[in-house]
């Protein structure tokens, strides 16, 4: 299949397909004598998988790493869930992170009458030096 059907049956953009290749994480397909790509198979299921792995906040690097791992057939169920592990770990932190900010912008919110005053509440805790 041609990269636009590949994109097709996957539901990715095509430019995205070509940063996938471009940044080496989609291998390279090889080519009709025409020069033209072929995908097979295996390259929708990797699409797929970085897909996936993307939806699921995975960095690029951290999709590389999983790869590295599943490509080469030679992983362990424990090194791809040490792997999760770390991102879950990470995931946590950010949404511990994210309910701070939540309270913190519901405060300043609160603190705030709207209106047509001149003094805001949200002007002044955006100015204040924390």
């Amino acid at each position: 299949m041609k990269r636009g059907e590949l994109a097709k049956r996957t539901g990715c953009n095509i430019e995205t397909v070509r940063y996938y290749e471009r940044v080496g994480l989609l291998p390279n397909p090889p080519r009709t004598e025409k020069g033209h790509r072929i995908y097979d198979d295996g390259h929708k299921q990797t699409l797929r998988f970085i897909m996936r792995s993307r939806e699921l906040g995975f960095t690029i690097e951290e999709v590389r790493g999983l790869l590295s791992l599943v490509d080469g057939e030679k992983y362990t169920c424990g090194e791809v869930r040490d792997k999760t592990v770390l991102h879950l770990n990470a995931v946590r932190e950010r949404i511990a992170d994210l309910k701070k900010l939540e309270v913190t912008l519901a405060t300043t919110v609160a603190a705030c009458e709207g209106g047509s005053a001149t003094n805001c509440p949200i002007v002044d805790a955006l100015i204040r030096e924390v």
